[in-house]
């Protein structure tokens, strides 16, 4: 078979030397989105040094929580929402290699074997009229051939086509990391908002034990005959109040925690989180110049690498001006006897080269080049967008969590005065000072400056973590992983 292989050899080796051109615009990342020397909100933010006890890309650690810390890496492998990106990744990628293979010869083989027979006694009248009767023997016949075929890429029609997949393998690796990112920050937030209702539980269960010693000494004054009756009631529909909002509590976390478990993968119904004692921790954000975001954050560079992929596409269309050219040939061999199929004399060969091309087509290749050019267009309009959007949130939550935590000072002081002034209002009603409706003031002022004391630190720790989100999610000059690990099952 030594002299087909030759043949074959001498039809693919010099296809491959040919060279085409590219009809794509040079590419260039659009650089028309100012980029300011620092945030106006928070203008000493410069470059962070990277903290080693902090893992790459891992931005709850901040929180210190182990039950945070594991609920988040278990949405990277079970999210099905991260999954389904997951699954849109691994299927660009599959297509890149399928680009890819297209600028490479196709070979294609091919082997028959028959065997035929005429019935035995058979009378056969030959062409001088003779007759002869058949024996029945029985005729083999055995073929083997391979071809070739192969499309030069002259005019860079074959080349763009890998680079637009490339490109959009790398934009949905993009909206993977983005998609995985925003699962993480949704979970981080139900959690501390989850662990924030657990504080106030524990303020409720307090306040209604306080509000029932209120409610026994108003009777006690009552039956003594100190006060009036209204002094009971009014009481006693101050801790029913308490203790409705005690209840409602438990529904606000039960709607948290069923959110926490779809978004780690689990089915609410067999999904639990107990309570623990509240770590009101609001992380100092590492600070970072504004460039580092086209760097960082990955709905930036999928956007980015969508105008790379449209940008390629240019080239696609200008290419169907062009003739399309495809190489091709054969070789085979045939023989009756299989021992001697590989050395028969008998072998055939052939080359061929065929062009195709569009005469007349009332201007479709034309349109198709402008739809092209415009859908280019539209990509840069959306990439310079996201990096706007991108800016606008980085701004907005460095103003949060600047002013959040004046907030929260303020109303870690009027809790203390709070305090104070319910204990005095109980020591003066105790006295017969005061009537109940001064208790009753003090202790609504004092229960809501308590709540919302709570409530100012969740939300520092929300602006926190709508921060992280903000700033891509990461503060080491490592790069992120190119993807989260798969489940097994994905990965079998």
């Amino acid at each position: 078979m030594r002299a087909p292989s030759s043949r074959l050899s001498a039809l693919v080796i010099p296809g491959l030397l040919l060279t085409g051109c590219s009809m794509a615009p040079a590419y260039r990342v659009p650089t028309s989105v100012a980029i300011p020397a620092q945030f106006k909100e928070e203008p000493g933010w410069a470059v962070a040094t990277p903290s080693d006890a902090l893992a790459r890309g891992a931005w709850w650690d901040l929180f210190r929580d182990p039950v945070l810390d594991d609920l988040e890496r278990r949405v990277a492998v079970t999210n099905q929402n991260v999954a389904s990106y997951r699954a849109a990744y691994q299927a660009a990628r599959g297509l890149v290699q399928v680009q890819r293979s297209a600028l490479f010869p196709s070979l294609t083989g091919s082997v028959s074997g028959t065997r035929s027979q005429t019935f035995e006694g058979e009378t056969v009248t030959g062409g001088t009229g003779a007759t002869t009767t058949n024996t029945g023997a029985a005729v083999s016949r055995y073929s083997l051939s391979i071809g070739a075929s192969w499309e030069p890429d002259l005019w860079g029609r074959l080349g763009n086509t890998l680079s637009q997949a490339k490109a959009s393998a790398q934009a949905s690796e993009g909206d993977l990391a983005n998609a995985t990112l925003s699962a993480q920050g949704e979970l981080a937030t139900n959690y501390v908002q989850l662990r924030g209702i657990d504080a106030q539980r524990v303020l409720l269960d307090r306040t209604v034990a306080d509000y029932t010693r209120a409610l026994t000494i108003a009777t006690n004054k009552y039956n003594a005959g100190t006060v009036a009756h209204s002094d009971v009631f009014e009481a006693q529909t101050t801790l029913s109040n308490a203790q409705a909002t005690r209840a409602d509590l438990d529904r606000q976390r039960a709607v948290l925690e069923h959110a926490i478990a779809v978004l780690v993968g689990e089915n609410p119904s067999t999904f639990a989180l107990a309570p623990v004692e509240w770590q009101p921790v609001v992380p100092e954000i590492p600070a970072q110049v504004p460039a580092a975001l086209l760097q960082r954050r990955p709905d930036i560079a999928a956007a980015e690498r969508r105008v790379a992929a449209a940008n390629a596409n240019v080239g696609i269309q200008k290419a169907a001006y062009f003739p399309q050219v495809t190489l091709s040939g054969s070789v085979g061999t045939n023989s009756s006897v299989i021992d001697q199929l590989f050395r028969a004399a008998t072998s055939l060969w052939s080359l061929g080269v065929s062009g195709a091309m569009t005469l007349l087509d009332f201007g479709a290749r034309h349109g198709a080049v402008v739809q092209a050019r415009a859908q280019y267009d539209q990509t840069v309009a959306t990439y310079r967008q996201t990096v706007l959007t991108a800016f606008q949130q980085v701004e907005d939550n460095l103003a949060g969590t600047r002013v959040l935590a004046q907030v929260a000072q303020r109303r870690t002081e009027a809790t203390a005065s709070a305090s104070k002034a319910e204990t005095i209002a109980n020591n003066q009603y105790r006295n017969g000072l005061v009537d109940y409706a001064s208790v009753i003031t003090a202790q609504t002022a004092a229960l809501s400056a308590r709540q919302t004391e709570i409530q100012a630190v969740i939300d520092r720790q929300t602006a926190a973590i709508s921060l992280a989100q903000a700033v891509g999610g990461r503060w080491t000059d490592q790069p992120p992983p190119s993807v989260p690990p798969a489940p097994a099952s994905a990965q079998e």
